[in-house]
């Protein structure tokens, strides 16, 4: 029986398209399957009280520039999207409708590939039911599902279970129960799944986990000194 890489992604995220783009690969080397998993990235923010990159100037352009540098090495196309950061809703409501795996999957790489490629805006519907046509799906029949409220719960409790499951950023890979993020981890990922990873579990469960610290409070607070 293979493994299950569970991929959890939104489409706003420059980082979750790079990754997309060496999950096949790596899926293949180690005999593993890709389960897609469409999340609200706004939604897992504030579950966790974090900003996104894009809110925090020097973070964003930090990004963008270490992106560009990833894509390079990995000799993958980047480019700008039309707009960002956007409301990805649609999109990812369309990538949760009820579709085969072959289709689900070509579904998301031609949306990534719409963003990150070929600069489309994805919030549009027209622009939606084209790519979806582009992969020989029914873009009409997928955009009137996306607006049931049924596929509308659907995106809400994937991202709830997201965060049950420990999720708090995309792109993230949950591998035998574990939670891997970022395209950075990927090499991680390999090595879990070669059955390499350096840190065993009896070595993990026996390291007592680190507590909340009040240090930031105290040094922010209105008394201190200086």
């Amino acid at each position: 029986m293979s493994t299950t890489i569970r991929f959890y992604f939104d489409y706003i995220s420059p980082n979750a398209y790079l990754a997309w783009t060496q999950l096949p690969s790596l899926a293949v080397r180690h005999g593993a399957t890709i389960e897609p998993v469409p999340v609200l990235f706004a939604g897992l923010l504030e579950a966790s009280g974090l900003l996104g990159p894009a809110e925090v100037p020097a973070k964003s352009l930090w990004m963008s520039k270490n992106n560009l540098r990833k894509s390079r090495i990995l000799g993958v196309p980047l480019n700008p999207p039309a707009f960002h950061p956007f409301n990805p809703l649609l999109s990812l409501r369309v990538s949760s409708a009820a579709l085969a795996a072959p289709q689900r999957t070509a579904l998301v790489g031609a949306l990534f590939d719409a963003v990150w490629v070929r600069g489309l805006h994805v919030s549009e519907p027209a622009v939606v039911e084209r790519i979806a046509g582009e992969v020989g799906l029914d873009g009409a029949a997928l955009l009137h599902e996306a607006q049931q409220p049924e596929c509308k719960a659907r995106l809400r409790t994937q991202t709830d279970d997201a965060i049950a499951r420990g999720v708090f950023g995309v792109p993230s890979m949950e591998v035998a129960g574990e939670i891997f993020w970022g395209h950075d981890d990927l090499p991680h990922v390999e090595l879990r799944l070669a059955g390499r990873d350096p840190v065993d579990e009896f070595d993990w469960g026996s390291r007592s986990r680190p507590r909340p610290s009040a240090m930031r409070a105290r040094v922010s607070g209105k008394g201190r000194d200086g």
